[in-house]
């Protein structure tokens, strides 16, 4: 049953919508040709300064001709998914209709957005925005966003292919074909899928108007908060999917001409975006696996996707996810917002928009490898904060718990020593201090560790896949839940520990206890620097 909002009511939401939402993802996908283990992976370091970052396992659900699943509009919005779906608390998202429930459907794991299903069908999404500064910008924007009636957002369009998908091209055709028949909410989104054979990139722009294309098995992608797709193949069904009206639409709104010499490119018809905060990231993200092509960091268009000079591991991946642009003129560590120590995660840095964020909620790195069995294959590493200076923990898509620390806890609330968001927050602030040398501690304490980890998963995972082949699935998930849960626990404890000593060693910006020299440049800065002038401390 469809049910559309009424125009106030939708007007209401998008702009509860516009206010809560921050363009600030960055994703990646990466084909199984292009891997060091022959997986397939996409990412996404999720960056807003709102979003939910505890996680929920969501089991399978029983469907049937008279059971139906609620329709949410934004539905993340601080609800209560661990009794779900017995007890549905969307917190401040709105039911606004209901659809059939299939027979029977797939668990997944599921935090602000979904990750990844028991099938091992992974996804991340970047919002991208519009450019309303210009007359066309704001033309796109008031045909598909402003006015739309749809009542399928992002969070709705990723849960319900989670709970249906057993391949990335299932995912894409789900989501397709809800956007058509009830209509997109909210700005443009990019969602990256994979399933340990194939990555596919959907872009769904507003209204019913979506494309989608997998990418290569040899390449690379890159999205950075704007939308990328600017080739259709409209013959090529293999390698594209689209909705029907994709091309027409454009024409009958003056959108785009057959005639124009121009061609026809989604992104840009679509969700028009020149901006540097989206587009060097994207140069960033291309030319760390790609160094030879020499890309313009100026150039505003890029390739959809490039072919990485060496294949690229779990590890490349998390690195990138943790840059700055350092060693580039745009390095964030250099500048005198960051400090006389580079500090590069702060809110300052407003002139140019790194891939490692401060804000971050979380950014996962999944990794599905299709040599396993279905019960062995959906692997995930998950980190909170700032990718740099955390570390990432494995869980599995078919584990059957998760431990307390990971579903725990509020950045709108106090400081929660039991909470792995928390835990992690707290050495980043930390490092704030001095970070040029915490930030040495940091990948001290933390890459062995994780260096030994990627070799103790590719273990338990052979282990479990021999469970599976000898008949016991149910021992082999058991196997890796005990792990994923365990490593988990670990992590959370070993990095409040590490947080405490680092917190006794930069206390009052000091290393020790000891002064820590102002570097030259900044003494600098700061003895030309002007003082407030008295009549704003007076207006205090």
């Amino acid at each position: 049953m469809r049910r559309k909002l009424t125009l106030a009511t939708a007007l209401a939401l998008a702009l509860v919508m516009l206010m809560s939402s921050a363009l600030a993802c960055t994703t990646y996908g990466v084909g199984k040709d292009a891997t060091t283990d022959g997986s397939t992976m996409v990412t996404h370091t999720c960056d807003s300064t709102g979003d939910d970052f505890r996680m929920w396992i969501i089991p399978q659900m029983e469907g049937g001709a008279d059971v139906t699943r609620d329709i949410v509009i934004d539905g993340n919005t601080w609800g209560d998914w661990s009794e779900f779906p017995s007890v549905k608390n969307y917190g401040a998202g709105m039911v606004v209709g209901s659809m059939p429930q299939p027979e029977n459907t797939y668990q997944y794991l599921h935090t602000n957005y979904s990750i990844m299903n028991e099938n091992g069908v992974a996804m991340g999404e970047s919002t991208c925005s519009i450019d309303r500064s210009t007359d066309y910008g704001m033309k796109v924007y008031e045909l598909l966003i402003k006015s739309s009636t749809g009542i399928i957002d992002c969070y709705q369009a990723q849960h319900i292919a989670m709970e249906r998908a057993t391949t990335a091209r299932e995912a894409v055709q789900i989501m397709g074909d809800l956007v058509e028949e009830y209509g997109w909410y909210g700005f443009a989104e990019n969602i990256n899928i994979c399933d340990g054979n194939e990555v596919w990139i959907a872009e769904f722009y507003g209204l019913d108007l979506w494309c989608a294309v997998r990418i290569p098995d040899d390449a690379f992608f890159v999205c950075a908060n704007r939308a990328r797709i600017n080739e259709i193949n409209f013959d090529d069904t293999e390698n594209y999917m689209y909705s029907p009206n994709l091309k027409q639409f454009a024409i009958d709104n003056g959108l785009w001409s057959e005639d124009s010499g121009v061609p026809f490119q989604p992104a840009k018809i679509y969700a028009p975006n020149e901006k540097p905060y989206s587009y060097r990231r994207e140069w960033r993200a291309l030319s760390l696996v790609a160094p030879s092509l020499n890309l313009d960091p100026w150039a505003i268009d890029y390739p959809l996707w490039v072919i990485p000079e060496k294949k690229l591991s779990v590890e490349d991946l998390r690195v990138m996810n943790s840059d700055y642009y350092q060693g580039t003129e745009f390095d964030c560590s250099r500048t005198a917002v960051s400090g006389p120590y580079g500090n590069p995660i702060n809110d300052d840095l407003n002139f140019e928009r790194p891939i490692n964020m401060y804000r971050a909620t979380y950014h996962f790195i999944a990794n599905v490898n299709a040599k396993y069995p279905k019960e062995v294959r959906p692997l995930v590493y998950i980190g909170w904060g700032a990718a740099d200076s955390s570390y990432m923990t494995p869980l599995f898509g078919t584990m059957t718990r998760l431990p307390s620390q990971l579903c725990t806890g509020s950045r709108y609330g106090k400081f929660d020593r039991d909470s792995s968001w928390w835990v992690s927050q707290y050495v980043q602030q930390t490092a704030t201090q001095n970070y040029e040398r915490a930030i040495q501690e940091i990948y001290a304490a933390r890459d062995p560790r994780m260096a030994e980890q990627y070799e103790t998963v590719a273990s338990m995972q052979n282990a479990a896949a021999a469970l599976v082949e000898a008949g016991d699935s149910k021992g082999a998930i058991e196997l890796l839940t005990n792990y994923a849960y365990n490593t988990a626990v670990d992590w959370h404890n070993y990095w409040l520990e590490f947080g405490d000593e680092l917190y006794g060693t930069y206390m009052f910006n000091r290393v020790d206890m000891k002064s820590a020299p102002w570097p030259d440049w900044w003494k600098e800065i700061m003895n030309n620097a002007p003082i407030r002038p008295l009549e704003e401390e007076a207006s205090k």
